[in-house]
């Protein structure tokens, strides 16, 4: 069992205030896999003001230093990619061999590109007599959630660091154990003093004074949108920026003239891999009339082919939910979906067979879904996917902005121009067309309830950077 017993605060590992311990367990097993200390009010203030006091001397090194940091973090962190990914397996239950690929290799990919992306801030521009130019916002917090835990916190330490401003990062209770690595990570290269700080806690109960403090000029947060909306209040009367990255339930519209198959697989697979819990799956399957009851069939089938099962058996290829609680979670839903009327397709709120304990559930698929349902309005956050018959192009567009969320979104039409007509129909901050992948290249954010402010790309950099404008002859 891993045992942490200290914060990481102005580049010195810091015994906390208080001997309160969170015990962290492992979903396939629900045995404790580590512990790690839980920080109250003085821990949160002695890294805010770490990274307060370390912020002017970092704020103003070259972008080269910096990149420089950033390229010497990426080497090390590949070097730790193995721990990384058993960190990652071991508390929120990814398969392991599945996890390099989906949670480390690229994240740390995108981390080195920050290094280039520092440049960026000694670029001015020139406007008849005004001078633009961009300096970093300052201390930041960064909040980050359970279900891509290295991927998110490096989301948002890579493009902080490039930009200069110093940081404290709080990862979620439940996967706290990759950003113990990253903190030794940047002990080992010799990142100043607080520019990273680390501590772990309870949200409700630290998140208050990490986002409320007067010397926090930035909040960066991933997770729920009811706890984007708390975040926001407590930041509210420093008047500080608040990014957020919140809830999504994103549509796949596939058109009557698609490549069916193509289409549900891809739909399918986006919402089971990584159990469900990703924020921008494409959880409700928009079908045109004349195919839906041909692609409920495939996606049965695309469905049950998973194996559900011990995430570090290599034929797994889906694992358990994050935590008990969150399949009660998903449970519940499940069996809300039952009873509004739609039809269950495939799964269910049972255990996969051939398993007793952990926290599994199936792949689930219901069909006869409409927009008024609990279950195609509400994010679940599992392995459950919503099949939603429309009439035409117009009724689907309809059907696919009829959320408060707008994350991310998805169209399969006959080819890429058909497609993309349709994209710009669609409320959402990404849409894929014709089966394209993720990459961290693109800014990641959301329309109305999914939040505001962009990560990843060039735009990721702009959320940590002030406008300056110098007016003269």
């Amino acid at each position: 069992m891993k045992i942490h017993d200290r914060f990481f605060i102005n580049g010195q590992w810091s015994s906390p205030a208080t001997t309160r311990v969170h015990e962290i367990r492992n979903p396939a097993t629900d045995e404790v896999c580590a512990t790690v200390p839980l920080a109250n009010e003085a821990d949160c203030v002695h890294a805010i003001e770490s990274a307060r006091a370390a912020f002017p001397a970092w704020s103003v090194t070259s972008a080269s230093e910096r990149g420089d940091f950033i390229n010497q973090a990426a080497d090390e962190l590949m070097k730790r990619a193995d721990d990384l990914a058993d960190a990652i397996t071991q508390t929120m239950g990814c398969p392991r061999h599945i996890c390099p690929n989906l949670q480390v290799l690229g994240s740390i990919q995108a981390f080195r590109a920050y290094a280039d992306r520092a440049k960026t801030m000694e670029q001015s521009e020139q406007r008849k007599g005004v001078q633009i130019l961009k300096e970093p916002v300052g201390v930041c917090t960064l909040i980050t959630p359970w279900n891509y835990p290295l991927s998110i916190l490096i989301g948002k330490a890579a493009p902080a660091l490039a930009a200069g401003c110093t940081m404290i990062a709080k990862p979620a209770e439940q996967t706290p154990l990759q950003d113990f690595i990253v903190a030794e990570v940047f002990e080992k290269i010799g990142l100043p003093n607080g520019v990273f700080n680390l501590l772990t806690g309870i949200g409700p109960e630290v998140g208050p004074v990490l986002c409320g403090h007067s010397e926090i000029d930035m909040v960066s947060f991933t997770g729920s949108t009811r706890a984007g909306v708390q975040i926001t209040e407590s930041a509210a009367p420093t008047i500080k920026r608040v990014c957020l990255e919140l809830g999504g339930k994103s549509p796949l519209v596939i058109t009557e003239d698609a490549d069916i198959d193509a289409a549900v697989r891809y739909g399918v697979q986006n919402v089971m891999m990584n159990t469900g819990q990703t924020c921008s799956a494409l959880t409700r399957m928009l079908v045109a009339e004349s195919r839906y009851e041909e692609a409920i069939s495939l996606a049965k089938h695309v469905a049950e082919q998973n194996i559900v099962g011990d995430p570090l058996d290599p034929k797994t290829t889906m694992g358990p939910l994050s935590s008990a609680s969150q399949k009660s979670t998903v449970v519940d839903y499940i069996r809300k979906g039952i009873a509004e009327g739609a039809r269950l397709v495939t799964g269910g709120a049972e255990m996969p067979e051939g398993l007793t304990h952990g926290a599994y559930l199936p792949p689930t698929i219901f069909a006869d879904v409409n927009n008024q349902m609990s279950i195609a309005q509400e994010e679940i956050f599992g392995p459950v996917l919503c099949m939603i018959p429309f009439r035409d192009e117009n009724h689907g567009i309809e059907l696919a902005n009829e959320t408060v969320y707008g994350l991310s979104s998805a169209v399969f039409a006959k080819d890429q121009d058909s497609a993309l007509a349709l994209a710009r129909r669609i409320k959402a901050g990404q849409c894929f067309v014709q089966g394209a992948n993720f990459t961290t290249d693109a800014p990641f954010g959301g329309y109305k309830r999914s939040g505001n402010g962009r990560e990843w790309g060039e735009e990721g950099i702009t959320e940590f950077i002030e406008i300056k404008a110098v007016l003269g002859q």
